[in-house]
């Protein structure tokens, strides 16, 4: 009898190793893994914002409504709690993405705003506030796409054979991924015309 449990072990321990039950874990954590590091480059955005604004305040308090809109974005931000549970929530995961995007046109404007001011672009505060939001751009920008890139794994092995039945057995279903939110806009080339604009008719 022990023989017979010994083999129907080492049977079912086969038959999962086979059926993608490892790797689906393997890389479920991975895209955990991965998601903490872009959760923790967004992180280190928003606490830079209170600096930047403060900063740009000193020298432009007349940009209230701008100013106020990057507060409430950052606001809006540390609102949402980005927990791993997200990543099974197609509409939660949807909404911390588009608050990072509203996060990211705020600030856009207030740096349009900034170019009228020289005196700010000197500010040797600002300037290095500036050098820090841009590293953590690319940071978040390098977290993403290994986090775009573990998802991809993740989807196309619970969704292939045989793996998709374990998957199906246990519950495992497809991650959302980041996605572009003017996707029609920049699916158009730009036009580009090197001629000089006709000289209007007096």
């Amino acid at each position: 009898m022990r023989k017979i449990l010994t083999v129907l072990a080492a049977l079912a321990s086969l038959s999962l190793t086979n059926c993608g039950y490892n790797a689906i874990q393997s890389e479920d954590e991975q895209i955990k893994s991965n998601w903490s590091e872009v959760v923790n480059q967004y992180q280190r955005r928003a606490d830079l914002v209170p600096n930047l604004v403060n900063s740009v305040k000193g020298f432009a308090q007349q940009e209230k409504d701008v100013l106020l809109g990057v507060t409430n974005a950052r606001a809006k931000v540390g609102s949402i709690q980005a927990t791993p549970e997200v990543l099974n929530d197609p509409a939660a995961f949807q909404k911390f993405q588009a608050a990072q995007g509203e996060l990211s046109s705020a600030l856009s404007r207030l740096l349009v705003v900034t170019e009228n001011y020289p005196q700010l672009k000197s500010d040797a505060l600002f300037k290095d506030l500036m050098s820090q939001l841009e590293g953590t751009e690319n940071r978040i920008t390098v977290a993403r796409n290994r986090y775009i890139k573990s998802v991809q794994d993740y989807n196309v092995t619970i969704r292939s054979f045989p793996s998709n039945l374990t998957a199906m057995a246990f519950g495992y279903k497809e991650k959302p991924n980041f996605s572009v939110d003017n996707e029609k806009e920049i699916s158009t080339a730009p036009k580009v015309d090197f001629n000089p604009a006709p000289a209007p008719s007096k």
